[in-house]
């Protein structure tokens, strides 16, 4: 294992590994640098290289845009998810008056949750806090939520194989990156000897190593990987089957619901880049109960007290606008919400949306300009998230009595078991968890065991919600054997057909920047041009990316509302 190791090690560092051609990376795709360049340079330091090791962008986060603009303008937010909540954070704080319409009962987006009637907490999928999530912890200590309702866990990635073997990847180390994650690669259960070397064959040759000596090269290597699959990118130059099946496929599928075969390869190197350069990029956390208490209702709180309207239930049914002679969209006039269809009329709009609401909600004229076109591209993968409570502890294999224990009070994470986010390489769910263990705020129930939440992707989809159930309680039985003498207490089965966008090769030049070519009119959303993925750290950057785009655009000549303005003149005056 030692001479592994040190293998591993030399692999991975060697400068003389590296034989792949530089061309020049923008930091931009050409479909939008032309059409909307960034003006905010606060949101400058958001996109590139320097901004995935840019710790300070918590700071921004957390102490808000800084400044307060002179002129007042009235913004309208369609989507009430974290895009734009956050959005709706900076713009009311640099003086702005922001109403918010969002077509579900609740906020939260991809992120939400919910009470059924019986007071059971539903989520709309498993959301986990990596340790690189700067700007979203900034968001979260700028409520108070950051310290009062997330819970980190032990620096471990633990995967659960069929009859209740374990393997990891365990980063506790007393040396932190690189040299925590080669040990943790070096020394996993989840490979064997052979796989462990073709691994380290591989991962040596990746542009991860550059990046330990050249950063940006590293990075711009990277971006130069969205038109493969990390299949066809890994078995390259010695990459293996087995690596990919029992520990690669897990970890995609946890991070985007599709597998090594069809994920792109920039997708999957840019985490593996984050894990390599910064020791806590690969620490997770999760809430203390669920997403509408723990992350949503504080900021709901904050946006309220600063005079925010958040219409709930209330979808935008059009964007009225003016054209050019040849019907092209010019400017947002405002929109029609609601069931009466009723017009509100603001200085900019802002469509927070996930990538099939903004596909429904654009005018069919808009995609005459490429920036919008583009968006129909972008495709999404469905999504079921199953929550299986138990009478006993699913996770505990190290004692069937402890196991049956459910008396007495076992809150605050005393239940027993994986207090962890778990992977399987021997299941259909991509990542899965017991909420009652690591997150029992609200999930755990006294005198009632496990609740079991796991994500199945489109491989179980099309089933129906009892046997996607019954699927999920049989499987957790494979990997957990002893398990399969509790009993399901309590189940649900929440189907989302359009979730995350796919991450498959050639997706990323389609992201629309934030700004776009009508100069009134933004886009949010963690679908949109920045450099993490779909996930909740990507949709906080694009919350403040258009909030810092907006704040700069508001005041001065041409500014937004001295344009606003001049359009009510003229609507005056005809």
């Amino acid at each position: 294992m030692i001479i592994l190791l040190l293998f591993c090690f030399i692999a991975l560092v060697s400068p003389f590994n590296i034989n792949i051609p530089k061309r020049h990376i923008t930091l931009l795709h050409s479909t939008t640098s032309t059409d909307a360049p960034f003006k905010s340079a606060s949101a400058k330091q958001q996109i590139g290289n320097n901004a995935f090791l840019n710790e300070n962008l918590m700071s921004r986060a957390q102490n808000g845009p800084g400044r307060v603009n002179k002129s007042k303008l009235k913004i309208g937010i369609v989507g009430a998810g974290l895009a734009g909540m956050v959005a709706a954070m900076d713009l009311a704080d640099a003086g702005h008056d922001v109403e918010m319409f969002e077509l579900r009962p609740y906020v939260g987006g991809k992120v939400s949750s919910w009470k059924d009637k019986d007071g059971n907490h539903i989520e709309m999928g498993l959301h986990v806090f990596f340790g690189c999530y700067y700007n979203l912890f900034g968001i979260m200590k700028r409520t108070g939520s950051f310290d009062k309702h997330l819970r980190i866990k032990e620096h471990i990635h633990t995967f659960i194989n069929e009859g209740g073997n374990v393997g990891a990847l365990d980063f506790r180390f007393p040396i932190g990156a690189p040299v925590s994650g080669l040990q943790a690669f070096a020394r996993t259960e989840q490979l064997g000897l052979a796989d462990k070397f073709h691994n380290a064959v591989r991962l040596g040759t990746s542009p991860i190593v550059r990046a330990l000596f050249d950063f940006d090269g590293g990075m711009d290597m990277v971006r130069e990987l969205d038109d493969i699959t990390f299949t066809e990118w890994f078995t390259r130059l010695g990459g293996s089957r087995g690596s990919l099946d029992r520990m690669w496929d897990p970890i995609a599928y946890a991070l985007g619901f599709v597998d090594c075969d069809n994920i792109s390869a920039r997708c999957m190197l840019t985490i593996f880049m984050l894990f390599a350069i910064r020791t806590e990029a690969s620490v997770l956390r999760m809430l203390d109960g669920s997403p509408q208490t723990g992350l949503h209702d504080p900021i709901v709180e904050y946006l309220e007290e600063r005079g925010v309207k958040i219409n709930l239930q209330t979808p935008c049914r059009e964007i009225v606008h003016e054209v050019d002679p040849s019907g092209s969209p010019t400017y947002v006039k405002g929109i029609k919400v609601g069931p009466k269809e009723e017009y509100r009329e603001f200085d900019a709009v802002v469509c927070a949306l996930d990538v099939p609401g903004i596909q429904k909600v654009l005018p069919e004229n808009f995609r005459k300009i490429p920036m919008f076109d583009n968006i129909y591209k972008l495709e999404t993968v469905p999504i079921a998230t199953v929550q299986v409570r138990f009478d006993g502890w699913v996770t505990e294999m190290n004692s069937e009595e402890r196991m049956m224990d459910v008396s007495g009070d076992q809150s605050d994470g005393r239940g027993g078991g994986i207090d962890n986010l778990l992977y399987s390489a021997d299941a259909e769910f991509s990542c899965f968890a017991d909420l009652a263990v690591t997150s029992p705020g609200e999930y755990y129930k006294e005198g009632e065991g496990s609740l079991v939440q796991a994500v199945f992707d489109e491989r179980a989809f099309n089933r129906s919600e009892e046997q996607i159930r019954d699927d999920c309680i049989s499987q957790l039985g494979r990997l957990f054997p002893s398990s399969r003498k509790l009993k399901c207490t309590w189940s649900s089965v929440t189907k989302l057909g359009q979730s995350l966008y796919r991450e498959k090769p050639g997706q990323d030049k389609y992201r629309p920047t934030q700004a776009t070519p009508v100069s009134n009119f933004f886009l949010a959303g963690s679908y949109t041009y920045q450099d993490y993925l779909d996930s909740m750290e990507g949709a906080t950057r694009s919350g403040l990316m258009v909030a810092d785009e907006i704040i700069e655009r508001a005041d001065g000549v041409g500014g937004l509302k001295d344009v606003a303005e001049k359009k009510r003149e003229e609507i005056l005056s005809a």
